[in-house]
C-alpha cells in the first residue's frame, strides 16, 4: 500500500524534504507490514529492494564459513537495511526476519534516484547511513572471533589426548618437581637406614630402572602435547588471517558503494547546475 507523507517526515533520511518532494516520494514507496517471525528477504533474493524501519523489530543475519549464524544488524526505527544490495542491484547477501510485527517502507533504486534529483543534499544522509553500516561491520569484525582455537581443540580432543595434556601439564610444574624430589629422598633414606635388609641398596639399581621407565613413557606423552600445541598455534594463525581477510573484503565493498553513491550525487548535482545555468 502507498505511504502517508507524514510517515516519511518521521524518517531522518527524508526529514529534509519539502512538502511537494515528500508527496512525490510517498507516491513511489510502499509501506509493508510483516508478521512476527516472517521473513522479509533471504540470502540470494534478487529483488534488490531496501527497507526503512518504521516500527517493530527486525534482525539481519548472515551465515559465515563455519555455517554459524551471525547477527549483522538490528536496525532501529528510521534506519535502513538491505541498502547495499539495492544500490548495487545485486542479490541480497543477508537474511532479514521480523522478530515482532513490523512495519517498513520498501524503497527501490528508482525511488532514491528520484529523491536525489529533487534533493541532492539528501545524499549526505545516505552517506551517513552507509557510514553507520561500515562502523557496524568494523565492530562486528573486532568483537567476533569466528572460532576459538582453544575451544575447537578441546572439543575435538580424544580421551588419550586429554591425558597427554594432563601429564605434560603436571610434569612441567613445580608440584611435580618438589613431589618427585621428596619421594626420591624418602626412598633413598629408607634404603640407607635398612642397610643389609634394604630391598634396593646403594647405588639404587631398582630406582634407576623405575626412573628409566618413567622417562621412556613421559617423553612421548610430552611430545604428543607439544604437537597439540603446535596445532593450536597453526589454527590460531589461520583464524587471524581469515578474520583480516573478511574485514578487508567488507571494508572494500562498503568503500566501493560509497564511491558509487558519491559519483551518483555528483552527476545529479552537475545536471541540476546545468539546468539552472540554462
Amino acid at each position: 500500500m502507498s505511504c502517508d507523507p507524514d510517515v516519511l517526515k518521521s524518517v531522518p533520511l527524508f526529514a529534509l524534504l519539502d512538502e511537494d518532494e515528500t508527496a512525490v516520494l510517498a507516491a513511489q514507496v510502499e509501506r509493508k507490514t510483516f508478521a512476527a517471525r516472517e521473513r522479509i528477504y533471504k540470502v540470494g533474493d534478487a529483488k534488490g529492494q531496501a527497507y526503512v524501519m518504521l516500527s517493530g523489530k527486525v534482525r539481519v543475519t548472515t551465515v559465515d564459513e563455519d555455517q554459524q549464524e551471525v547477527i549483522v544488524d538490528e536496525p532501529a526505527p528510521g534506519e535502513f537495511f538491505g541498502f547495499a544490495s539495492m544500490l548495487e542491484q545485486t542479490a541480497h547477501r543477508t537474511t532479514a526476519i521480523a522478530i515482532d510485527e513490523t512495519s517498513c517502507l520498501e524503497v527501490s533504486r528508482d525511488d532514491i534516484s528520484a529523491l536525489l534529483s529533487r534533493k541532492p543534499h539528501a545524499g549526505m544522509d545516505l552517506l551517513t547511513a552507509l557510514g553507520r553500516q561500515l562502523h557496524s561491520v568494523q565492530e562486528l569484525v573486532r568483537t567476533r572471533a569466528t572460532r576459538n582455537p582453544n575451544e575447537l581443540i578441546e572439543t575435538e580432543a580424544t580421551f588419550a589426548e586429554r591425558i597427554a595434556d594432563g601429564v605434560a601439564r603436571f610434569g612441567g610444574s613445580w608440584t611435580f618437581i618438589i613431589s618427585f624430589g621428596v619421594l626420591m629422598i624418602i626412598y633413598a633414606s629408607i634404603n640407607i637406614a635398612l642397610r643389609g635388609k634394604a630391598w634396593d641398596p646403594y647405588p639404587f639399581i631398582l630406582l634407576n630402572l623405575f626412573l628409566s621407565m618413567l622417562a621412556a613413557i613421559q617423553a612421548p606423552v610430552i611430545m604428543m602435547s607439544q604437537n597439540r600445541q603446535d596445532t593450536k598455534d597453526r589454527l590460531r594463525g589461520e583464524l587471524d588471517y581469515d578474520v583480516n581477510r573478511r574485514a578487508a573484503s567488507d571494508i572494500q565493498g562498503l568503500a566501493r558503494k560509497l564511491n558509487q553513491l558519491d559519483e551518483k550525487i555528483d552527476d545529479v548535482g552537475s545536471l541540476l547546475r546545468g539546468t539552472s545555468a540554462r
